[in-house]
């Protein structure tokens, strides 16, 4: 098995004061999670933190439940396979979606009191696309949780020299311990300290790595000599796409990463979403993913670059890019970027700081997919479907179950990620599954008020078909593109058909009126009702969505420009 493989290739040569961080950094926040269990007395408590959390918190939350295993393993891998155009993923694949859902989504998620994005779709059409909803969105979870558990299992092998066997249903505990006792409150709050801890990684591996390599220029001077100048240009990002001809490369990335991929996941997704709902006012929920966009901006200066750096630095990456394969017989994929640079560059002492870190960002991906998993179960699945009617202490326990059961799915998950050589293009293709046809739906349905209840759960449904044939297509070397690339003209599919369906059967079947549409649909809501009251701890010109939004699309641009 490659996987396992990989073990002698990048164990970490740690010190037994490595240890004394990482052991003060578990306790820590097991005991955050202990902490939490004092504020749980009902499910809202449990599985929504009880809609009384500030947007500070919610919105570092926000960026750190996505900073997992997509960002710091699977973004540093394809710094090292495609260099700068990797920021696509971030400047044009996350930031306007995350200000679009502050300023335009937002308001009805919140102002509906909906508890999650399936019973928002329940609201707007009809409980069968909650319900398909609701099914889609627990699988994604699970399959997502596992990337994140794989991951922190390699950290785990890598620091312990455990076999992913024992490494996976170990880290798994940890995740459990924590989400168990403390629900989304425990999750978010150790979402915070985890995005410190993140930093703590992320900067110094940076700082040194470029050092090594001699600053900026050096390390372009590099990559150049290397033979990879695609590198080191954001557009037109042939070299991510994969797609020779530059102006559909743009295209690809625009439309394919920038609209459907990223506004699929950004606005849709219940991870991050539940995230804002929890947050205690209508502004500070529309805050909440513009507070997390400014670092989201920043991000990039500290995964992608030090990949660059692991690129040209480490020997083994150095044979793999070279070799134009993702997986040479010595074993080391790109995935493995990571490990490999932190022993490259970083002292013993600063490693456990380091591993600390990267443990950490594992745990916030995982307990995000977790903490939204047994919300969506919980409210949408069991309360609304299988069992309704009961007291709420029953499904806060049901809650509680549900947490169990999805860190024990989620180690199998785990060894199913195992498989991908490169878990972006893994993460991305799941996204296409799920996220892309959810999003057509949904602003559909949000600025059309014709669009019916069974055009809600048939275009989700027809979307993911056409994503996974064309994933299958892809595959078996039928449609003769890249990973990369099938999962962008994936994204694309299922969002065109998604709506084209959509179109067709609400032509045939009969809408809802206009007042059961009011507050779901943006013609039919009044502007009042898609603001916010500017009083109180709202209150300022600088807590303005608008203004905030105004100012990270500028820093957006501005990075552009220098990149």
């Amino acid at each position: 098995m490659t996987v396992l493989a990989q073990a002698v290739e990048t164990r970490l040569d740690t010190a037994w004061y490595d240890y004394v961080f990482i052991a003060f950094y578990f306790a820590l926040v097991l005991g955050i999670g202990i902490a939490a269990r004092r504020s749980v007395s009902s499910s809202l408590d449990f599985l929504l933190s009880g809609r009384a959390l500030p947007a500070w918190v919610t919105g570092l939350a926000f960026i750190s439940a996505n900073l997992g295993a997509l960002e710091l393993i699977g973004m540093m891998a394809n710094g090292v396979k495609y260099g700068v155009p990797t920021v696509h993923y971030y400047w044009i694949g996350a930031i306007p979606a995350m200000v679009f859902l502050g300023i335009v989504m937002m308001p009805f998620y919140y102002g509906s009191k909906a508890r999650s994005v399936p019973e928002f779709l329940r609201m707007r059409f009809n409980k069968t696309t909650q319900r398909v909803q609701g099914v889609a969105f627990a699988l994604a979870s699970v399959l997502i949780a596992g990337v994140n558990l794989f991951a922190l299992g390699l950290v785990m092998q890598a620091l312990l020299g455990w076999s992913l066997a024992v490494a996976i249903p170990v880290a798994a505990l940890v995740v459990l311990a924590y989400t168990f006792f403390g629900g989304l409150s425990a999750a978010i709050y150790n979402e915070v300290l985890q995005f410190f801890v993140i930093l703590a990684l992320l900067i110094p591996l940076t700082v040194a790595g470029l050092v090594r390599v001699g600053g900026w220029n050096g390390l372009k001077e590099r990559i150049t000599e290397a033979g990879f100048p695609d590198d080191l240009a954001s557009w037109p990002g042939t070299s991510l796409t994969e797609i020779p001809n530059g102006f559909l490369s743009v295209i690809g990335i625009v439309f394919g990463l920038g609209f459907v991929l990223s506004f699929g996941y950004w606005t849709t997704n219940f991870a991050e979403v539940q995230r804002a709902l929890s947050a205690r006012s209508m502004s500070a929920a529309r805050r909440t993913p513009i507070i997390g966009a400014f670092p989201k901006a920043l991000i990039p200066l500290v995964v992608v670059v030090p990949g660059m750096v692991a690129g040209v630095l480490v020997p083994q990456l150095v044979a793999l890019k070279q070799s134009g394969t993702d997986a040479p017989e010595g074993g080391v994929t790109y995935n493995d970027a990571l490990t490999l640079l932190m022993g490259e560059v970083l002292p013993n002492g600063l490693l456990g700081v380091a591993l600390a870190g990267l443990l950490a960002a594992f745990m916030a991906g995982m307990a995000a997919n977790v903490s939204s998993l047994n919300t969506v179960f919980t409210y949408d699945l069991w309360q609304d479907w299988i069992r309704p009617g009961r007291s709420d202490r029953y499904y806060l326990q049901v809650g509680r179950v549900v947490t169990v059961v999805g860190c024990l799915l989620a180690i199998g998950t785990a060894f199913i990620a195992s498989g991908s050589q490169n878990l972006m293009d893994y993460i991305q293709t799941l996204f296409s599954f799920f996220n892309a046809p959810l999003f057509a739906i949904f602003i559909l349905g949000l600025f059309w008020k014709r669009m019916t209840g069974p055009a809600g759960w048939t275009g989700l449904v027809g979307g993911t078909l056409a994503a996974v044939v064309v994933d299958r297509l892809v595959a078996a070397d039928v449609i003769d593109v890249s990973s990369q690339a099938g999962s962008f003209i994936g994204a694309s599919s299922a969002f065109v058909v998604g709506v084209v369906i959509a179109i067709i059967v609400s032509s045939f079947t009969t809408p809802k009126t206009d007042e059961e549409l009011r507050g779901l649909v943006w013609a039919l809501t009044p502007k009042e009702a898609r603001t916010h009251e500017a009083v109180g701890v709202d209150a300022g010109w600088y807590r303005s969505p608008m203004v905030l939004g105004g100012l990270v699309l500028a820093l957006t641009v501005v990075l552009y420009i220098v990149f």
